[in-house]
């Protein structure tokens, strides 16, 4: 288990091209081709793991299967992601469609948030890129859809997340990356924005 920084920053489209430039003249180099990523996220009748998030409680988790629809990766993951005291990490296991149907079906049973079962899709386009030693990933073009009801919502912002060891100064993330850093939840967003 590797602990990790996640900060996320919000750009308006028009700023995008200028933050481009920005990490591109310090040395920044692509890391892999721009995908499409889908990911079904699972939570309990009350919508705790989305009411921690919100709070910021520790510690707490997030639960999603996540694909890759338009790539060669046609596998499915399913993935838990872990905030606690002493940082964030994410397990990952590979599961087939067969399983995926269970899981769609019966649910997934936590330890900590009891009977989950599947609540918001997002889908969203990544660009992947390495500034230093820093990973940075550009999401654009979010879509939120609710799992059982027709409706869903265009995210016209585009985030940035920085990714990096815990052990990384937090001066430095300051000095490369002066901008303002926001609390942003994907699935807590489509919540908000879909749940009423």
């Amino acid at each position: 288990m590797s602990f990790r920084i996640e900060e996320k920053l919000y750009l308006r489209p028009e700023n995008l091209i200028d933050f481009k430039k920005y990490i591109y003249n310090n040395s920044a180099e692509k890391l892999y081709k721009a995908r499409k990523i889908q990911s079904l996220y699972f939570d309990n009748i009350n919508l705790d793991m989305y009411n921690d998030s919100v709070e910021g409680l520790v510690p707490r988790k997030k639960i999603r299967v996540r694909n890759y629809p338009d790539d060669n990766d046609n596998n499915f993951y399913l993935e838990i992601k872990n905030s606690s005291v002493e940082g964030r990490f994410k397990t990952r296991k590979i599961i087939d469609k067969i399983n995926l149907k269970k899981l769609k079906n019966h649910g997934i049973l936590d330890s900590q948030y009891g009977a989950c079962f599947p609540t918001f899709k997002v889908s969203y386009e990544r660009e992947y890129i390495k500034f230093k030693d820093v990973r940075l990933s550009i999401d654009k073009n979010i879509i939120y859809e609710s799992y059982n009801k027709n409706n869903y919502f265009s995210e016209k912002r585009i985030i940035v997340e920085i990714k990096t060891s815990i052990k990384k100064s937090a001066d430095f993330l300051a000095e490369f990356f002066p901008f303002q850093r926001i609390r942003f939840s994907k699935y807590c967003f489509a919540v908000d924005a879909l749940k009423n």
